[in-house]
Formats: C-alpha cells, structure tokens, sequence
C-alpha cells in the first residue's frame, strides 16, 4: 500500500525540489527500455528514401510514371496480384513462391503499387509483408468461422448491419484497394469487385429514415472510399438530409494502403456534409509515411475528424513498443488512436490472433508510459454480433461500499473513498 501524501508545504524549498529531481529520476528510468529500442524501429517517415527505391522499382516494373503513381485509378488498375511480379520484386526463392501459390489456388488476394514499395522495405515474412502476402497458415486454420459476427443475422434490410441501439453500418462495395489476409469481412472478397447496387443503398437510406432512433451511420465495405467520388456525393448527400441522422462515419483503409485516394475534389465532397467521421487502420509504424501523411492533412483541412483502429496481430504489432511507437506516430499526423481490436476467429486468420492476456499486457505498458491520447481502447467483439467489449487492465483491486482500493499505472496501490459524505 502507497504511504500518505506528504504536506510539501511543510518543506523546505531545497528538500521540494530534491524529491521532484529524485522522482524524475525514477520516471526517466521507467522508458529507458523504449528509448534504446525506438532507433531500431522503422517507420514510414524514417524508411521515405528506401520507399522511394521500392516504387522507382515497381514504376520501371509496371511500365508507369510519377504520374501515375499519384493517380488512385492507376494505382487500383495495376494491384499486385501477379506471384511472378512479386517474386521479382522480392527476389523469392522457389519454398516462399510455391507456398503463395498454394494460396492463390483458394483465396484472392492484391496489393495496391503503393503497399507493395512498403511490402518490399519490410522485407520477405516481416510486419507489413504479413498482412498484403498470402501465407499457407491460411489453409489450416481449423477454428475460425466465415462470420463470427453474425452479419447474415443482423441485417434487417438490404446493405444494413444493425447491433446497437442507435447507429447501424451500410455496407457499400466488397472492394479495396489490398485484401488484408486478416480481414474481417474474407467471405465477401469473392473472384470479382463489386459495389452494391442503387436499388440495395436506397433501401437500405429508407430504413435509416424510417428508424428515428438511428443518430450514427457508418458507411463501409470492403472499403467505402471506394466508391467513385459521385457515388459519395449522392449517399452522404442523402444521410444528410435525414435529420435524426447526427454523425456520419466512413471506413476505410485507403489511408494506409492507397493514400492517391485522398485527393482534393474527394474532400471537397467530404467537406460538404459534416460533420464526418473517418477512421483507419494503421496497424504498424512503417505503415504511417509521408504520403499517408499528407493524406491526412487534405482530410483534416476538410473538416474530417481522424482516428484509428487497430488490429492486434501477432508478428505484425504484439510488442508493447511497437504499439507505442505506432500509436505515437499516429498523434504526430493528427489521427487519434481509438479501438486496439483483438483479432477476430475469421477462417484464415488464426494465425494472427493472440492472447488476450498479451493484448491486456501492451495496455497495462501504455497506459503512463505515453500520453493519455496514445492510448486506444482495448476492445473483443462479442461472438455472433452482440456488440464490443472493452477489456483493457482493471485498476480497481478491491472495492466495498465506502471505499476502493486503487493501483496506479506503476503498480502503487491507494485507497479511495467510495461514497464521501454528503453536505448539509
């Protein structure tokens, strides 16, 4: 148990100030295992000359300019979903390019010009190769489910997935700019692009409208930025005009994956209906470059509100570093760190799941060792569609009706009225 407050006005100045220097001291020892492991740690920004090598290579490969690169439509024209360009491009040997082609023969998959240069700096089975490369893991997963969430049975009308209250998702397009191998939604990836048709949206607007209780409508997919720049104007045009509708929230992972996306007639769309939401998916610190960057200072000078919500995948962010490192990153081109999701049970992807224990463990390191705005919340989705749960550490270790016992995050233990007494 903590020892009581000291009085410090009943010392003097000099003795004040050795005890601030002393706990100093002790908090600067605290980081000192981050501060001699964060020079090792790439990040996008770091690594920009080798990125510029990787798409320099992938141009002359592709038969493309600067022009192009820059282009969006170029970029989802000339996805990486060729094994021979991506061994070129990596120099694989004859075991890695016979495992992706046992892959290939089951699950799609593609890789936006754009994450292949990253692909290539994180080098072969490293944290960004893990979540663009098919692995054979995927074939032998014998736990997860097609849906664990239920989506086929919480969707009261076309395009809708409902679970709360008062907000609801309207799933637009099976497409995105890169099939994750971890994604949620593997099941609606198909062999063909696809977006949902105008008579499945305007149903699925005429529930929103008919159901007055529904403030907060989230658009995704696949990948809602996505859809052409009309197609936005006209569906965020409609939820705004619904008057009980107070929020609109897009998702995408476009950001990350294929920031030439963000261009600035898209924000003059997005600009048009606020207030909207945008969160993202950066899952690891090589992933926040410059170009994602800039990106997200077109977005936020439109008047979009950024924040991130991050997958926890083994190999590719289960270090408590590297969550901290991301999650700095992040707050340094203004997108605010939201959910640290622990990994769905998505046939395909048992491999990347964890413990929850670990999960909780990179909380309880977070929470203290960096700004409060750095820390997302840790969050499992209950099976079969009943929501999300939030289950970062408890800092409560004892409780009864008038007082608690409280733990701080180095572990120092205080008690804490529970109910003061009223004044009369």
């Amino acid at each position: 148990m903590a020892t009581n407050r000291v009085d410090a006005g009943i010392l003097a100045p000099d003795e004040r100030q050795a005890i601030s220097i002393r706990r100093a001291a002790e908090l600067k020892n605290r980081i000192t295992g981050y501060l001699d492991a964060e020079p090792t740690m790439p990040t996008g920004r770091k690594m920009a000359s080798r990125i510029d090598l990787a798409k320099r290579q992938l141009l002359k490969m592709l038969d493309g300019s600067d022009a192009d690169w820059t282009d969006w439509h170029w970029q989802l024209q000339n996805r990486i979903s060729s094994l021979l360009l991506l061994a070129e491009l990596m120099d694989l040997d004859r075991l890695q390019v016979s495992d992706i082609e046992k892959v290939s023969r089951e699950c799609r998959w593609a890789i936006s010009p754009y994450y292949a240069a990253l692909v290539a700096v994180g080098g072969p089975e490293g944290p960004i190769w893990k979540q663009g490369v098919p692995s054979p893991l995927e074939l032998r997963d014998a736990i997860g489910l097609p849906d664990p969430m239920n989506e086929a049975l919480t969707s009261p009308a076309p395009g809708i997935t409902r679970r709360y209250p008062d907000r609801l998702i309207i799933n637009v397009t099976n497409q995105c700019a890169m099939y994750c191998r971890h994604c949620q939604r593997r099941r609606n990836i198909g062999e063909i692009d696809k977006h949902q048709s105008r008579r499945v949206l305007e149903q699925a607007l005429s529930y929103v409208r008919a159901h007055r209780e529904i403030r907060d409508v989230l658009v995704t997919g696949g990948d809602a930025l996505l859809l052409s720049d009309g197609q936005l104007d006209w569906l965020l045009g409609e939820l705004h005009r619904i008057e009980h509708v107070e929020i609109k929230r897009l998702g995408t992972r476009t950001i990350v994956t294929m920031p030439q996306r963000i261009t600035e007639e898209l924000c003059a769309v997005l600009a048009k209906y606020p207030p909207i939401y945008i969160n993202t998916q950066f899952n690891h610190p090589l992933e926040v470059t410059e170009e994602a960057k800039a990106a997200c200072e077109r977005l936020i000078k439109a008047g979009v509100v950024l924040g991130n919500q991050t997958v926890l995948l083994r190999g590719v962010n289960n270090d408590r570093y590297v969550m901290k490192k991301l999650n700095q990153e992040l707050l340094k081109i203004r997108v605010r760190p939201y959910y640290l999701f622990h990994a769905k049970q998505v046939q395909g992807t048992g491999h990347f799941i964890t413990s929850i224990d670990e999960g909780q463990a990179i909380m309880e390191h977070l929470r203290g060792y960096t700004s409060g705005l750095a820390v997302p919340e840790y969050i499992v989705n209950a099976p079969g569609g009943y929501g999300k749960i939030p289950i970062g550490p408890s800092y409560i270790v004892e409780r009864d009706r008038k007082k608690l016992k409280i733990r701080t995050w180095e572990n120092r233990v205080f008690s804490y009225v529970n109910q003061p007494r009223s004044h009369r």
